[in-house]
């Protein structure tokens, strides 16, 4: 605790802006839901529902910081330190689920467990974009879903959200994450670059760092994800709700 409290003081600026993008996230979650219900006529939570709402998103958080432990890195498109993990697909059920307000606070307290119970090897940076990526995935497609509740829906919410994560990390790597994390910890950015090409040899500068490695990961990522999203949520929406 003591090492990740001097990490958060001597990172105060990070953090701050982190935190500032966090709550932006949150009440454009919360707008939306409020749009949604205003067209659609049903509410996402009520008195009678808000305990089960609790419990549920209780539970998507704990199963979300289990599988955030179960990291591995795709080695033949990017380099080691971006590591894959399943932890966004409790996200996502929850979002589809219980509203996109739900996803974004079961991705904020997956995040906010995992650096009580580990602490952070990234001075931050690595926690603040799995929250602000995933969010960038869950909310488009919780959105979407709830504007209209059917399967061909909920597919085309899982490529939107997708896409948005494909792109949105590809350009918070090349102009927020990498130069941040260099500057954290004092490593040129070269050195990212260079991890690049000793695996795409086209890798050469930031941009195709980015293109070549980050948005085939996102895809990879996205694409896994939704895949058993897909499977899991019919099933587990029907249990669940009853």
């Amino acid at each position: 605790m003591n090492k990740l409290w001097n990490t958060f003081v001597n990172n105060m600026s990070f953090v701050a802006i982190s935190i500032l993008l966090m709550v932006v996230v949150f009440l454009i979650a919360r707008g939306s839901e409020i749009l949604i219900e205003k067209k659609t006529h049903v509410k996402f939570s009520s008195e009678k529902t808000k305990i089960n709402k609790m419990v549920m998103i209780a539970m998507f958080s704990a199963i979300a910081v289990v599988l955030m432990y179960f990291e591995f890195p795709i080695t033949f498109i990017a380099p080691d330190f971006y590591k894959m993990d399943f932890s966004d697909i409790p996200a996502l059920i929850g979002s589809f689920m219980l509203g996109p307000v739900a996803g974004v606070v079961i991705e904020a307290v997956k995040v906010l467990l995992h650096l009580f119970l580990k602490g952070t090897t990234t001075a931050f940076v690595g926690d603040f974009a799995n929250f602000i990526l995933g969010c960038f995935y869950i909310v488009p497609a919780g959105i979407i879903y709830h504007m209209h509740k059917t399967r061909k829906m909920a597919i085309v919410a899982l490529i939107v959200g997708g896409v948005t994560l494909i792109i949105s990390g590809t350009l918070m790597n090349a102009w927020y994450l990498l130069p941040k994390y260099s500057e954290l910890y004092g490593m040129p950015v070269q050195g990212f670059i260079d991890a690049g090409h000793s695996i795409n040899a086209s890798i050469s500068n930031v941009f195709s760092f980015v293109a070549l490695a980050v948005a085939p990961f996102n895809l990879i990522k996205s694409l896994a994800d939704g895949f058993v999203t897909t499977i899991l949520y019919k099933y587990l929406s029907k249990h669940l709700k009853g």
